[in-house]
């Protein structure tokens, strides 16, 4: 009896600590929430209300050689709690679960089942759906075009031209004379007006994609890598189509340099060419995406310490609130500062592949 007593006892208490243990892992994750915001999702989430979650669905598009097109809304998988047309949506527990790489799928994967939940490696599958990114990227575009179109419809019919400028002309007027004349004009020179539309394209896209992430509960565009990639990858081609035998002399036979300091020189001086627009990639996303984590960051503490003690987390509320306000009103200017520095070292960059013509002019007007 006393044995049997015993053995009860370790095995309530063994109980104990797996409750415990779980109820800690179901407790706020930071990680979780961080990455939740900073990544890219099926779905717009804003708050849990209860343990339910309050977020906007999005369409899931993915098709198989195997199963054909299948379309759905990402509701259908309740958050990963659910499959759906042979399909699940993985979260960390169901990666351990099903034995994947971690490295390879991450949560928020659409992956392929089978009959009994377990991953179908048998199936290959597309991802063609429209991620919270993508919805967010096409609406800030529509909102940026539909601005511009009503601007230039204003300018035509004499406003702004004949007259002053009215509502969002007066506003953006500024920015896109700063632009020319701060940007556009010192580096580019007379040919400023071949480059004035992409470079107010890029500043404006960047501009409006980056205030667009500061609204709660929506997608950090900017600080998406795969967004300043192609970015980076568009200024790269402008680069090089604007590069002339001169740019590519200087590079490849520097002039007035030693012949042993050139076998040291053109490397660096080549390797620059891919430098510059990888300079521009990491630079807008790093900087975007730092600033959302640090503002979760100061959010996450006021929970954190709440499950220490409630005590602790009232009492870390003020001074996380307080921060976080800084930070964001930090982030405004961020915003409108990151747009300008990739519009400028681009403007730079293209400047340097056209000053070869630039040396040309200023020699032929010597002579």
């Amino acid at each position: 009896m006393a044995q049997d007593h015993e053995a009860d006892t370790a095995h309530k208490q063994t109980q104990h600590k797996e409750a415990a243990h779980d109820k800690k892992k179901d407790g706020f994750n930071a990680a979780e929430v961080i990455f939740g915001h900073v990544l890219n999702g099926h779905e717009f989430h804003f708050m849990d209300i209860n343990g339910k979650p309050v977020s906007i669905p999005l369409p899931v598009i993915l098709y198989s050689p195997e199963r054909g097109l299948t379309s759905f809304m990402s509701s259908k998988f309740e958050h990963g709690h659910n499959n759906h047309n042979g399909y699940a949506m993985l979260t960390e527990h169901s990666i351990q679960e099903m034995g994947l790489d971690a490295k390879k799928y991450a949560a928020g994967d659409i992956v392929p089942v089978d009959a009994n939940g377990k991953f179908d490696a048998s199936v290959k599958v597309y991802d063609l759906s429209m991620t919270r990114n993508v919805v967010q990227m096409l609406l800030a575009l529509i909102i940026f075009v539909w601005i511009m179109l009503r601007i230039a419809k204003r300018y035509k019919s004499g406003v702004g031209v004949t007259s002053a400028p009215k509502g969002s002309q007066s506003l953006l007027e500024p920015v896109i004379t700063f632009v020319r004349d701060e940007v556009a004009k010192p580096n580019l020179g007379h040919k400023y007006e071949k480059y004035l539309p992409y470079l107010l394209t890029v500043f404006f896209f960047i501009l409006i994609n980056n205030i667009f992430g500061l609204i709660p509960g929506s997608a950090n565009v900017t600080g998406n890598i795969a967004f300043t990639v192609v970015l980076g990858l568009i200024s790269f081609v402008v680069i090089l189509f604007s590069s002339n035998k001169h740019y590519w002399g200087h590079i490849f036979n520097p002039p007035g340099v030693p012949l042993g300091v050139k076998f040291i020189l053109v490397p660096v001086e080549f390797l620059s060419v891919f430098i510059k627009p990888f300079a521009l990639i990491i630079r807008l996303f790093a900087n975007m995406v730092a600033g959302h984590i640090i503002i979760i960051c100061l959010i996450s503490l006021i929970f954190i310490f709440g499950q220490l003690s409630p005590i602790a987390g009232w009492g870390a509320s003020p001074l996380s609130i307080g921060f976080t306000v800084f930070i964001y009103l930090i982030e405004v200017l961020v915003a409108f500062l990151q747009a300008f520095i990739f519009t400028m070292l681009t403007a730079v960059f293209i400047g340097q592949a056209l000053e070869g013509e630039h040396h040309d002019e200023a020699h032929a007007a010597h002579h």
